[in-house]
């Protein structure tokens, strides 16, 4: 056995100590390195020991213990350090050698990290990796880009520590995504799509628990009929799990003592703001980061509650059948929602390759979502399928498949969204996908008033639907005067 490492690893959190191990465990031999050195000492001491391992007290340490050309991944907090890391690994590497990131950096960082890296010699990779703790472990999504020359290098790693999917587990959730910071934008979306994801999924638990009045036992057996059918998920699957764990400290059951402030640590902003950039309507994903923003005004929403009244109407009394019906009315409306989520997605993807100049596979980024990641799903396999058959797809809907899906679901979803308006039952994610469908699906949409609207106060003209050109139009002459009247 060489006595030099296989691949190097420097940042010791719960992610990086996993990531090493799992690299371990598929017969490598890893080198890796912490800032607070003790880290290393405690690793080797504790869940390394015995194993295959070397323990680098510094990065000079680090790098002479990696055989050439070196693989030496970072997996740091985001930002300023990943920089200075750089460039003090940069003078310590040989030419060819690669230097990792795999935190959840912002793609433009990579594409500026990338050009540095390469200009000194060596070959850059930028890559997501998704799965939180038990996904680095185990089995984690990876997303690679940056320099195409690194791919050969770290592919037979990447593809041994990545989780595996199909009927007889021969698939790799990792692929190569595209040159520069590609990888990091495709993690980035698919962040921003897990954001929409678990709002609606709350959204769905609220009209459940509050519109029809279910349960927490009743919610566990509805989100484990969902788990079986087609919304069978990771998240689905985590939701059923979360309803059935009683309180340890007092009575009842956890979810119901927890505070209804959540957190973000920015993806999904990224997102919003990059969608904003191209021009591409992502509304599921802003409106999610908005729910966050608005429950974490916690003590507002209290003051808020006293002050402020809602529509004078009582959940409906429902027998067994009704509610039956409403609950597949709910499934469908955030199945059909979940279409409308995921397309938008990749209708971010195709702006930014277009922009970039990136040659993505949206089938592949489909794919890589199928396992390791918080937003594994089955319904990733349609998505599959669906880029195969028509790489050039527009957008999802207009695919076969999801397009009768969504029609199948249209009648329940707008029940639904009804039923929540009339209760005061707020269902921001649900709203705003069926906005986005009708919007799409109109031939006609009221922006002539708008573009009338800003020519009038702007002169900043307008087209013709009955000839070419631009126009702009005197519109205080041409207007008839209020005096007139």
């Amino acid at each position: 056995m060489s006595e030099l490492a296989d691949f190097g690893l420097i940042g010791l959190a719960v992610m990086g100590e996993n990531l090493a191990l799992n690299v371990e465990s598929r017969g490598f031999r890893i080198a890796v390195n912490n800032r607070t050195v003790e880290k290393v000492d405690q690793l080797i001491a504790g869940r390394a020991a015995g194993k295959n391992f070397i323990g680098c007290q510094n990065l000079e340490e680090l790098v002479q213990s990696v055989a050439t050309p070196r693989k030496i991944m970072m997996l740091v907090k985001a930002g300023p350090a990943v920089d200075k890391l750089i460039d003090q690994l940069i003078p310590l590497m040989s030419p060819g050698d690669v230097i990792i990131d795999g935190g959840n950096t912002h793609f433009a960082d990579t594409e500026r990290r990338t050009r540095h890296v390469e200009e000194q010699g060596l070959l850059y990779v930028g890559t997501g990796v998704s799965g939180g703790e038990e996904g680095a472990l185990k089995g984690p999504s990876m997303m690679p880009g940056g320099s195409p020359d690194a791919w050969p290098l770290v592919k037979p790693i990447f593809q041994a520590i990545a989780a595996r999917v199909g009927p007889e587990g021969d698939i790799s959730c990792c692929e190569w995504v595209g040159p520069r910071g590609a990888g990091h934008y495709v993690k980035m979306v698919h962040n921003g799509i897990e954001y929409g994801d678990m709002q609606l999924i709350c959204e769905a638990y609220h009209m459940l628990r509050d519109g029809i009045g279910l349960s927490n036992d009743e919610l566990y057996e509805t989100f484990s009929e969902w788990n079986a059918g087609e919304l069978q998920s990771y998240l689905i699957e985590i939701s059923r799990d979360i309803f059935s764990v009683a309180d340890q400290d007092g009575d009842g059951f956890l979810v119901d003592k927890i505070l209804d402030r959540a957190g973000a640590k920015g993806t999904g902003k990224w997102m919003s703001q990059l969608a904003l950039d191209l021009g591409v309507p992502s509304t599921l994903v802003t409106t999610a980061v908005y729910a966050r923003s608005l429950s974490a005004v916690k003590d507002a929403r209290v003051r808020a509650s006293k002050e402020l009244s809602g529509p004078a109407v009582e959940p409906p009394t429902l027998n067994a059948e009704e509610r039956s019906q409403w609950v597949e009315a709910i499934r469908q409306a955030l199945y059909a929602s979940k279409i409308c989520s995921y397309a938008q997605g990749f209708v971010q993807l195709q702006a930014a390759a277009k922009e970039h100049d990136w040659p993505l596979n949206y089938g592949d980024c489909a794919l890589l979502w199928r396992g390791g990641c918080i937003i594994r799903a089955q319904f990733l396999d349609h998505i599959k399928e669906a880029f195969e058959e028509q790489p050039d797809l527009e957008n999802l809907l207009l695919h076969p498949f999801f397009k009768q899906v969504v029609q199948d679901a249209q009648v329940s979803w707008r029940k639904v969204v009804v039923l929540a308006t009339e209760l005061g039952i707020p269902v921001p994610a649900f709203s705003t996908a069926l906005a986005y469908y009708d919007a799409y699906r109109s031939e006609r949409l009221p922006a002539n008033l708008l573009q009338a609207q800003r020519d009038y106060f702007g002169a900043h003209t307008f087209e013709r639907v009955d000839r070419e050109g631009t126009f702009h139009a005197d519109w205080l002459g041409l207007r008839r005067n209020p005096d007139d009247a």
